[in-house]
């Protein structure tokens, strides 16, 4: 099998199989997405979607937020992973994004990059949720699945990883093959024991035909 063809049977299988694929945060507009955003770096989607219900009930614009305190910020997200940065990175963002944008979501990765907390996988997720951009990002889900499965080699970055998946990956089609990678990473393919019994890309992927012998 060709690396074009295993890119083909594993969207194909997603498009099959989870066609509305989407981000798993909660949120209603592009300053709640990037809000939690920020917070899921090295946190859970569960646990942000505690967290973000309360805290846009206390900051419920980019204006409020950029003219919060950060002992007020740090209160409503300590219970996440790293919330001294995340407090500094949301109001600095907040403070930016009115400053510089007016208030108002830019929609391209160079103008994302601005923000600060928002580095290139953040500005990808904002970019292909918010205005369906072609933009692939590459969290540790995506970076594994896509080795395991053989849609990257040698990738040792997430930036490689995301330079290998574009050069295959239809643009229209790239937010989907995002989320598709994502879940199945976060609920078949686990870093430390993929459920092989559930998953429905096995006949192609190269992690399952190394390991099946080894009782996966």
């Amino acid at each position: 099998m060709t690396k074009k063809e295993r890119f083909e049977e594993v969207i194909r299988y997603f498009q099959e199989h989870n066609p509305d694929a989407e981000t798993e945060l909660h949120y209603t507009d592009p300053y709640q997405l990037i809000v939690a955003v920020i917070l899921s770096a090295q946190c859970t989607d569960k646990r942000v979607n505690m967290i973000t219900p309360v805290f846009f009930q206390q900051f419920p614009t980019v204006a409020s937020l950029a003219e919060a305190q950060p002992e007020e910020v740090f209160e409503r997200i300590k219970s996440c992973s790293y919330p001294n940065n995340k407090t500094k990175n949301l109001i600095g963002m907040a403070k930016i994004l009115l400053a510089e944008f007016n208030g108002i979501m830019p929609s391209e990765v160079s103008e994302l990059l601005k923000l600060p907390g928002v580095g290139r996988k953040t500005a990808n997720v904002l970019a292909a949720v918010l205005f369906n951009k072609p933009a692939m990002a590459v969290d540790t889900h995506v970076h594994r699945v896509s080795a395991r499965i053989g849609l990257t080699t040698g990738a040792k970055n997430p930036f490689q990883t995301e330079m290998q998946l574009i050069k295959y990956i239809p643009e229209a089609l790239i937010p989907l093959a995002h989320h598709g990678l994502i879940l199945h990473g976060r609920y078949v393919c686990n870093a430390r024991k993929p459920k092989c019994n559930e998953c429905g890309v096995t006949g192609l992927c190269r992690y399952y035909q190394r390991e099946h012998a080894g009782g996966c």
